[in-house]
């Protein structure tokens, strides 16, 4: 049976799955999809995933998962016996809450402007209204996650699959100077001492010792 293979763009939102995949130890390859250079949108890899979307996981029976929460949730069910997914129907909720607002909207409409904000307007000064509106949202929205994370620990208190997905967009908050939330950079700080965070990142060419520094940058720019 092959192994599982991760379709990711390294520093983008794969990243989160990348770490999940490295915390419950399972062989995979990875095959990396070139965005700007449009990859993702040719017919090799749009028969993979119609969408054009990364993350991609084909799984080891050849399926493939195109959504970066049900992958979370399907490695954190199926991997290392579950350890990562909790057991209580509320906290799998609240770890499905979690992830949906960080992917929906701390990323979809957040980020996603900072990003790239031509795809708002071909308009300059639109564009950089949008850039800022995405400053604006993103803030606000890693505001209301970090109210939904218990007070101290990871997410859920345990180490689960909705720490990785929080700490994408952390990563995206510290390399835009997007402030985070006191809650959400201790959990940044947390996640940077993880063996498998330090890894990825190394991975795909980021220095984690420069990492996690937001509240020293802040103090400064004061």
């Amino acid at each position: 049976m092959a192994n599982m293979c991760l379709y990711m763009a390294p520093g983008s939102c794969s990243t989160a799955a990348n770490i999940i995949l490295e915390e419950v130890e399972e062989v995979f390859e990875v095959a990396v999809i070139n965005i700007p250079a449009g990859e993702n949108r040719k017919p090799e890899y749009l028969a993979i995933n119609p969408r054009g979307t990364i993350p991609s996981l084909r799984l080891r029976d050849g399926s493939v998962l195109t959504d970066l929460v049900t992958i979370a949730e399907w490695l954190g069910r199926n991997c290392r016996r579950g350890r990562y997914w909790p057991a209580d129907p509320a906290l799998q909720d609240r770890a499905r809450a979690i992830m949906r607002h960080v992917t929906e909207s701390v990323h979809g409409q957040g980020f996603a402007r900072i990003f790239v904000p031509e795809a708002y307007s071909c308009d300059l000064e639109e564009a950089a209204q949008a850039m800022a509106e995405g400053r604006r949202i993103a803030s606000l929205a890693l505001n209301e996650a970090a109210a939904m994370l218990d007070a101290e620990g990871y997410a859920l208190g345990a180490f689960s699959v909705a720490d990785p997905i929080l700490f994408y967009v952390e990563f995206w908050a510290d390399m835009t100077d997007v402030p985070l939330p006191p809650r959400l950079l201790t959990h940044y700080r947390l996640m940077l001492g993880r063996d498998a965070v330090y890894r990825v990142l190394r991975e795909e060419g980021y220095d984690p010792g420069r990492l996690g520094n937001l509240g020293n940058r802040a103090a400064e720019r004061a």
